[in-house]
């Protein structure tokens, strides 16, 4: 049996992946996990999710196929029981998937997909339900049974690619204090388990971030390759005691929520790749953001790194018309949302005014050519000079303080 669940925390509490794990250890004793529970992270641009949007799936090898209903029954009892009914936004879904078969499976692999990269209606993921006959729960307005839906076809069918997080999680009468977590230990685990661990601290900034703020249960989660290094680095980190912990799979930092598009396709609330060449230089807007423009076959969109992206906007001022990029990010608004940029080419020419007597000839108006204003020697054209750029092409991206939970960091792909 397949079991997929979301959308039972709220923003002052609770986390579906808490659920979970309280879940998992009720379930021993009616079977045993197949493969490690899964969490997956969702469209990032859904306007109703409460944090991470994330949905969770377990796999179960019941002992006795005469359980089935006392699980389900199990299941939908501790979501009622744990869940932030009370959160206008929290819309619990619960779905179980036993008998799968090919046409399921087709549907399923192409919903779970498009709910990570697409936005997608409550009645869609209903009629995959109806049309399989798959034994669900919804909750209020039900919205929870797209994620739980599907977490359970990733489940079914498997992620194309994966990472590993393990979550620690607080004891109870913790929840919402301050988190007590030696930082020098987290940078001692950061630095034995790296690269194979990544985003656990943010070395630039100087500041650990593998840790919420939030009044929720968990207390940190450490993201890697795999268990054995997320093992590794959590046997060296000092922290307030931890009430239980899970290793999860996971789809987190992958990049599968971004499309491969036309700069003249993109639509909103969704994740793009796209190349294009600088039209607009940077400009620094109120707040210390910084905004500049690519254009493709006379199609444009803004882009922008924002403030809390810190260091990685040095980076984007220097940024000239005519550069070739390759940007990654969410669009809101008709701007993308860089979490990271590939530099092609970088124009390194421009046309300038002449050179006599040491200074800048004049204009002397529209195609009138230029004057020395000491000497009056007069040319008619501009002349085309070789830029001093302060930055090389590459691959540049935003500090772990500021990364998404889908965002793919350069280290995996230098893995990859």
């Amino acid at each position: 049996m397949i079991i997929g669940l979301d959308d039972t925390d709220s923003r002052d509490g609770m986390c579906t992946t808490y659920l979970m794990a309280v879940l998992i250890g009720k379930l021993n004793a009616f079977g045993h996990l197949k493969d490690y529970p899964l969490l997956v992270r969702l469209n990032p641009n859904i306007k109703y999710k409460t944090r991470g949007n994330a949905a969770l799936a377990i796999d179960v090898e019941l002992n006795d196929q005469n359980d089935a209903q006392n699980v389900m029954e199990l299941v939908i009892h501790t979501v009622e029981r744990m869940a932030f009914f009370s959160e206008e936004n929290t819309n619990p879904g619960i779905v179980f998937v036993e008998n799968s078969t090919q046409s399921m499976k087709n549907d399923l692999s192409g919903f779970s997909m498009r709910a990570v990269r697409d936005v997608l209606e409550i009645r869609e993921a209903k009629e995959i339900l109806s049309r399989h006959d798959i034994a669900h729960r919804g909750f209020k307005n039900e919205r929870g049974l797209i994620g739980a839906l599907a977490a359970a076809g990733f489940a079914l069918c498997g992620l194309p690619d994966h990472t590993y997080e393990l979550i620690a999680y607080r004891e109870p009468k913790s929840w919402g204090s301050l988190r007590e977590i030696d930082s020098g230990s987290v940078f001692a685990a950061d630095a034995a388990t790296r690269p194979d661990t990544w985003d656990t601290v943010d070395i630039e900034n100087e500041r650990i971030v593998f840790a919420p703020h939030s009044p929720d249960p968990i207390l940190f989660g450490i993201r890697g390759n795999s268990e054995e290094a997320v093992r590794r680095a959590f046997s060296i980190i000092r922290s307030e005691p931890v009430e239980r912990h899970v290793v999860f799979k996971t789809n987190q930092n992958t990049d599968m929520h971004l499309i491969k598009a036309k700069i003249q396709k993109v639509k909103e609330d969704r994740s793009y790749i796209l190349e294009g060449s600088v039209s607009k230089p940077p400009k620094t807007t109120t707040g210390g953001h910084i905004i500049f423009e690519i254009s493709e076959n006379g199609t444009s969109i803004e882009c922008a790194a924002f403030e809390p992206t810190k260091g990685f906007r040095r980076i984007i001022r220097e940024l000239r018309a005519g550069d070739e990029v390759k940007v990654f990010g969410s669009v809101k608004d008709r701007t993308l949302n860089l979490e990271k940029i590939r530099i092609d080419r970088l124009n390194i020419q421009e046309l300038r005014n002449p050179v006599c007597c040491d200074k800048r000839m004049k204009s002397m108006g529209k195609e009138q050519g230029y004057r020395c204003e000491k000497c009056g020697a007069v040319k008619k054209e501009q002349v085309t000079e070789t830029l001093q750029r302060n930055i090389l092409p590459g691959f540049y991206e935003v500090p772990p303080c500021a990364r998404r939970h889908l965002s793919k960091p350069l280290v995996r792909f230098l893995k990859s």
